[in-house]
């Protein structure tokens, strides 16, 4: 299968809360992870709509996601918005700088210890 993302997924193994409508959710568990998309694994015998919001807490990020593909209990989600609470905003850029930074800082690691 080609994969035509426009950007490479992490592998990760978040939990994750899907919300089907105001009044339901449920938990998933996240497998991979994008700035575009994510796959998720729910219970074999939910019902999942086209559309989500699906909340990371982990990431304290939230999406309004879109189902593009489905396969057993695995679902391949576009993102189509972040859903941000307004008081957490300035949090959320900073902890998305500080995680960009870390990244930075342990590839020049690498590279001066000769690994990379």
């Amino acid at each position: 299968m080609q994969d035509r993302r426009a950007n490479a997924r992490d592998k990760v193994l978040f939990g994750g809360r899907a919300a089907v409508d105001a009044r339901s959710s449920m938990n998933c568990v996240v497998r991979n992870l994008s700035e575009n998309g994510a796959c998720v694994e729910v219970d074999g015998d939910a019902r999942v709509p086209q559309e989500i919001n699906l909340t990371i807490a982990r990431k304290g990020r939230s999406y309004l996601a879109q189902v593009v593909w489905r396969e057993a209990n695995r679902l391949g989600l576009a993102f189509r918005a972040m859903i941000t609470d307004p008081g957490s905003s300035d949090l959320d850029a900073r902890l998305r700088a500080s995680e960009k930074k870390k990244r930075e800082l342990q590839r020049r690691i690498k590279q001066l210890i000769g690994e990379g």
